[in-house]
């Protein structure tokens, strides 16, 4: 996904391919393309994230994975929702806060996520091949620092 480069003049300084928008769309759009070809159990990309930290952290409520998984409040309960359907993810209100849900995976669910986390490392891997391996460092040091 190469676009050619327009250097900008006097009359039109501002040039589309120079924006850092722009460069982070394209890229997004590669890694989105790489995860949806490898991506096992036909996960998507925020489904998967809300797996990985359930399988990570055990029951949480729905907000707080939202937090962790930089979700709103309405994209997450779409993901679980979805998740839910699927088998993957059970809902129980908390025993000690009736008004939270707490949410964990189940045997399918923890299945699922076994066997994804090894193609996500790939994933990842493949999004960041093009560089060496300080130019991964660094890459993922300023992009932190955009967060």
């Amino acid at each position: 996904m190469n676009i050619p480069k327009r250097r900008s003049n006097t009359k039109n300084p501002y040039v589309l391919e120079e924006q850092v928008g722009f460069i982070l769309r394209q890229v997004t759009q590669r890694h989105t393309l790489i995860f949806a070809a490898r991506m096992s159990e036909d996960l998507t990309p925020t489904q998967f994230s809300a797996l990985v930290k359930l399988h990570a952290a055990g029951p949480v409520s729905q907000n707080l994975l939202g937090r962790q998984t930089a979700m709103d409040a309405a994209t997450i309960k779409g993901v679980i929702d979805r998740l839910v359907a699927r088998g993957y993810v059970e809902a129980q209100l908390d025993p000690q806060d009736s008004r939270l849900r707490l949410l964990m995976l189940t045997s399918l669910g923890r299945h699922a996520v076994e066997r994804a986390l090894p193609v996500g490392e790939a994933i990842t891997r493949e999004t960041l091949a093009p560089l060496g391996a300080r130019e991964r460092a660094t890459l993922l040091r300023l992009l932190r620092r955009l967060c």
